[in-house]
């Protein structure tokens, strides 16, 4: 069996939350933090070895004060993040231990998972070496032009949907390729961990996610968040159930 480390990114500003008490994934969705919800479908898998959760350095004390011990319990890591997304996956994939084939990397602000695509996006990583959850884009897409004196922008083309996918996450590479990806990544910006791999000239698979699979960015988010919770399956208890599953830690 293949054996995977996951890489939960809890690192970002959250400048779009707009909330004084909390970053999105450290607030509270249906009685527990966002990250936790993220973390628990991968603490119940048995091909799971390691989990590391980046924090920025702003929020690692209050971090570590508040979860330190049940983390511990649990098997978790923490790792501090850095000024980008990149450097703070950089500084995770640094903690992932050597006898583990795969890294996925999954957007703490993703609690809406469902076991189903994690095995499929798992199993085609095996087969590829590297894979991603995505949904085909279904909106008719708009490329803006130069706005008029009245500030509003002019369409200037209507873009060609029809080979186009949204990313999501977990994306899931062998450590190999990905620890190279990142090595060779240098100063060039980067919106996601599979457009490193692609400039390997790697390939990388497309595995049809859910639009269920939302990120949250503001809080109205969080309320569609809370009502798909209710409708996907629970984790399966594939490995040992983490002790704090019904707990909200983050208070």
């Amino acid at each position: 069996m293949a054996t995977f480390a996951v890489i939960i990114a809890a690192a970002g500003q959250s400048s779009r939350f707009r909330d004084q008490n909390y970053k999105k994934p450290f607030a509270p969705l249906a009685g527990r933090a966002v990250w936790l919800h993220s973390a628990e479908r991968f603490l119940n898998r048995r091909d799971v070895k390691q989990v590391v959760v980046v924090v920025a350095a702003s929020d690692l004390e209050e971090f570590t004060r508040r979860f330190g011990a049940n983390m511990a319990i649990m098997g978790v890591e923490v790792c501090e993040g850095g000024a980008e997304r990149a450097d703070s996956i950089q500084n995770a994939l640094a903690r992932v231990r050597d006898d583990v084939d795969f890294v996925a990397v999954h957007d703490a602000a993703r609690p809406c998972l469902a076991d189903k695509w994690i095995d499929q996006v798992f199993a085609a990583a095996e087969a590829t070496g590297a894979a991603v959850l995505a949904i085909p884009v279904a909106s008719t897409l708009k490329r803006s032009g130069v706005a008029p004196a009245a500030g509003l922008p002019l369409i200037a083309e209507t873009v060609d949907r029809s080979r186009l996918w949204e990313a999501q996450t977990p994306q899931v590479f062998r450590r190999e390729l990905i620890t190279r990806a990142f090595a060779a990544r240098g100063d060039a910006a980067a919106t996601d961990d599979a457009q490193l791999v692609e400039r390997l000239g790697a390939p990388v698979a497309l595995v049809a996610g859910s639009a269920m699979n939302v990120k949250i960015t503001t809080k109205d988010d969080l309320r569609l968040a809370e009502q798909i919770l209710k409708v996907l399956p629970r984790p399966k208890p594939d490995g040992m159930s983490h002790p704090f599953a019904d707990d909200d830690l983050w208070r």
